[in-house]
């Protein structure tokens, strides 16, 4: 288990490694590895625990009735995901969470999580307050989403996403964590058409873009 990797990410932020250490066994914590495209989650089972990515990636998916995935998150490592039904009473999830890539995932017991100890140490506590940090983002985010894909267009569903990222880097430039697949999943389009709509826009003079590192003009538009 790499320690200081762990005081990096939100949930354990504000922790150091000896309190790491102490506070992994007290929420029954387990790393497990998946092969790409390994099953972590499924529909319609109930959770109790929620994840940590340490290495790799995962895909939090909708299964749709007439076929294929609609993505509604790709978590990287450092992310958590699992927290919103770990916590119900009712914990049936109604999304699936596959390995986008070989990935290691630490499970740890939301009950134990939320249930703070009879010592009440105070980085129990922190890790609470910092689990209902990374939820409210969590929201926050979502509702970005909605606002991206509200529009029917690919350009227009683009147009909001990189105003969105612009506007967090405080720059004109920044760089697009996704994949072109894992982009047109977030915005729900098909990647073809997320492909020929970046080409058509960066001869429009609204982007330019080399991978995922982008320049957006948005005087242009």
């Amino acid at each position: 288990m790499d320690h200081q990797f762990l005081s990096n990410t939100a949930l354990f932020e504000g922790l150091n490694e000896n309190e790491i250490n102490s506070v992994l066994s007290c929420l029954e914590a387990r790393e497990v590895s998946y092969s790409k495209g390994g099953s972590i989650i499924r529909s319609g089972s109930e959770t109790e625990v929620l994840g940590l990515v340490t290495r790799g990636s995962v895909n939090i998916y909708f299964k749709l009735f007439q076929g294929g995935n609609r993505v509604i998150e790709t978590v990287f490592a450092g992310g958590v995901f699992g927290e919103a039904f770990s916590s119900l009473s009712d914990r049936e999830m109604i999304w699936n969470v596959d390995a986008a890539e070989d990935c290691t995932v630490l499970l740890i017991s939301a009950d134990r999580l939320l249930t703070v100890c009879e010592n009440v140490c105070s980085f129990h506590q922190r890790l609470i307050r910092n689990l209902f940090t990374i939820t409210s983002r969590k929201n926050s985010e979502l509702s970005a989403k909605l606002m991206h894909t509200e529009s029917k267009s690919t350009r227009d569903r683009l147009m909001s996403y990189f105003s969105e990222q612009s506007h967090k880097s405080g720059s004109v430039y920044f760089t697009v964590p996704y994949s072109r697949q894992q982009l047109a999943d977030y915005l729900g389009v098909e990647r073809s058409a997320l492909s020929n709509t970046l080409s058509k826009m960066q001869k429009d003079g609204i982007i330019q873009y080399h991978k995922n590192n982008f320049k957006f003009f948005k005087s242009r538009f």
